[in-house]
């Protein structure tokens, strides 16, 4: 464990679930940060990157914007490289994160967890837009999250693959399990992804992600974790009850 020269993390279901923060993770991470540089990593896509700041800072975290990861951010920032314009299946809030490049004629649909705007009128209206040749971005494909009521709750994974066979493309992902998007939190380290631990309670877009990164991996057992997940044939390098135990593996 000593080749351990930065951390990532995952946010919802790691540090925190709903508005509930994991008990002692504060405390973790700030005793974690006297020692590793850092980075936080989210596929949240319902809150912009600027409320997620707030959200983490109002519960304790101590986190810097430049350490701060989002699909959201990286998903616009992808766009404005490709000088393009978009149509957003999002909530209101994250919408208004790419108001100054929505166009009737988009470039790219961009799809995230819309919770209550995941409906037929807007989902039609994005297949149209890529019968017309828009490229399909998912700012994260998840399936599901643990939600507030600590039960599992539909992310925006099937309705991404609902519009994939719809309109028979395939969805360009922009968070994770993009490698892309863990070698940019590396990268902003000045590490080597071999140097460098993901933690994460997402079997798939975390740890195997990570993994096909070339990032090592610790899954916690909090979040949406379920035991079946050890049954998928991906093995993390560790699974530990919480973020408060990495205190003592990493020592």
């Amino acid at each position: 464990m000593h080749k351990i020269k930065g951390l990532l993390f995952d946010i919802g279901g790691v540090l925190y679930v709903g508005d509930s923060i994991i008990p002692g993770a504060n405390e973790a991470i700030a005793s974690l940060q006297t020692i590793y540089p850092m980075r936080f990593l989210t596929n949240t896509t319902r809150r912009t990157p600027l409320v997620m700041m707030n959200k983490l800072n109002t519960m304790g975290f101590s986190v810097k914007p430049e350490e701060l990861f989002t699909a959201l951010d990286a998903t616009k920032k992808y766009v404005i490289s490709q000088n393009g314009t978009v149509y957003t299946l999002l909530t209101d809030e994250a919408a208004s994160w790419f108001r100054e490049l929505e166009s009737d004629t988009p470039d790219f649909v961009v799809v995230g967890d819309a919770h209550l705007n995941f409906n037929y009128e807007r989902l039609n209206i994005a297949f149209r837009h890529l019968q017309e040749g828009a490229g399909l971005i998912a700012a994260a494909k998840n399936r599901y999250f643990k939600d507030e009521d600590n039960r599992l709750s539909m992310d925006a994974g099937g309705f991404i693959a609902g519009l994939e066979f719809a309109a028979d493309v395939e969805a360009k992902i922009i968070g994770k399990p993009s490698k892309d998007f863990f070698h940019l939190a590396v990268d902003s380290m000045g590490l080597d992804p071999e140097e460098v631990m993901m933690v994460g309670d997402d079997i798939v877009s975390d740890i195997k992600g990570a993994q096909d990164a070339g990032l090592k991996t610790a899954l916690v057992r909090t979040g949406k974790f379920q035991s079946s997940d050890l049954d998928r044939g991906i093995t993390p390098d560790f699974c530990v009850d919480d973020v408060t135990e990495l205190i003592s593996l990493l020592q």
